[in-house]
């Protein structure tokens, strides 16, 4: 995975409980990288093994660290600078999903090892959507929820999610039912949306 997920991981880390936490997790996971760069790609063992570390330092399980990272990702590279590409992706939720693998394409000319997950969404009601996630990585799919949190935030809007088809249990996908309800009205402005971090 590129060094940007791992520098993710270490912005929440801080967040959540400062740089002696960091250098816990960074030491329980046996890492020794001093600084990650965003544009260098590491082994994605690392990043697992970073999550693993955090799971156990922070008392909560592998799931958890997982989602709060997901609903972190939305600022977080908001604030790298990733606003811009966002803002063109999608007026609502399901337009921002329905675009999310044209987005990666897009973020691939300057992410050339880039490996991306893939989405399709289906409108299936007037506030609701099935989302489909491929990952060629096991795992990550409890970062969807945290994920959605955060966009349903920037939109405006309560999501609520049942995970009808999980990859844990045997499919060869995951699968979302995403209902969202409209809480405000969206701010005039960049919305700093993410790539997901799963690249």
């Amino acid at each position: 995975m590129y060094g940007l997920i791992n520098q993710g991981l270490h912005d929440l880390a801080v967040k959540m409980g400062g740089e002696e936490l960091w250098s816990e997790i960074k030491s329980s996971a046996g890492v020794g990288v001093e600084a990650f760069v965003a544009m260098d790609t590491y082994p994605d063992d690392l990043t697992y093994r970073l999550v693993e570390a955090a799971s156990i330092a922070m008392h909560i399980s592998p799931a958890e660290v997982l989602h709060a990272f997901g609903k972190h990702w939305i600022l977080y590279t908001g604030r790298r600078g990733y606003g811009a590409i966002f803002d063109t992706m999608g007026h609502d939720l399901p337009e921002f999903f329905a675009n999310l693998d044209t987005m990666h394409d897009r973020l691939s000319l300057s992410m050339p090892d880039m490996r991306p997950p893939s989405f399709v969404c289906e409108q299936i009601g007037d506030h609701q959507i099935r989302l489909e996630y491929r990952s060629e990585r096991d795992g990550l799919a409890p970062m969807i929820p945290g994920l959605l949190e955060g966009l349903g935030e920037m939109y405006g809007m309560t999501v609520s999610l049942e995970h009808s088809v999980d990859r844990a249990q045997g499919a060869d996908h995951d699968e979302f039912i995403i209902s969202y309800v409209a809480i405000a009205t969206k701010p005039a402005g960049s919305r700093h949306a993410a790539v997901a971090a799963d690249a």
